[in-house]
């Protein structure tokens, strides 16, 4: 088991703290590693009220696959991409016990996991996210931060490439996805964590 993060600030904040615990985008590719469950469950319980966003990893990178052997329409790959959410989701509220909410609700305590596709499918600001493999669940989870006026953590396999502010060169990196500096607009503190 390591329960050793690397971590790190992006866009520190800038002097008010949020008084809500952050959202935290779990990459799904850390589902791959055998001891996620401990390693993240420590790391998603430092905080404090956290409200987890899970990626789709491995299952979104077979449908990247199956798209580019045979393009599908946009809209069909983009709603089996947000699918494959909900199922990793319930993977880890499964393996950690966690309750799975549509909403984030602002009094609610301790740690739960966000349905991203019934937030997507209720919240006025997810009208504003274009469909496309250039969104993933990073810009999702930006966007779910920002309307919820909360900080952001990315929780991924590597570090960034990059340090300070430069969204732009993150996703030009392929760190996060390429809409990610717009939907990241609205966030004030993104942070990030990596197993050690």
């Amino acid at each position: 088991m390591n329960s050793h993060w690397l971590r790190g600030m992006i866009r520190p904040a800038a002097g008010t703290a949020v008084g809500d615990g952050p959202i935290v985008k779990l990459g799904g590719s850390l589902l791959t590693r055998a001891s996620w469950p401990e390693d993240v469950g420590a790391l998603i319980l430092s905080y404090a009220a956290p409200v987890v966003v899970v990626g789709g990893g491995p299952i979104v990178d077979g449908l990247r696959r199956i798209d580019a052997a045979r393009p599908r329409p946009t809209a069909l790959m983009h709603t089996l991409a947000i699918d494959a959410m909900r199922l990793t989701a319930r993977i880890v509220g499964d393996a950690l016990g966690l309750a799975i909410v549509p909403t984030i609700d602002p009094g609610a305590t301790g740690p739960r996991i966000l349905d991203a596709a019934a937030w997507l499918d209720s919240h006025p600001a997810a009208s504003s996210i274009p469909l496309g493999w250039e969104v993933t669940s990073d810009s999702i989870a930006a966007a779910i931060a920002g309307a919820a006026g909360r900080d952001l953590l990315l929780v991924k396999s590597l570090p960034p490439p990059c340090s300070g502010d430069a969204l732009a060169a993150l996703a030009a990196a392929g760190w996060v996805d390429g809409y990610f500096p717009v939907a990241a607009t609205a966030v004030t503190t993104i942070g990030w964590a990596a197993p050690a």
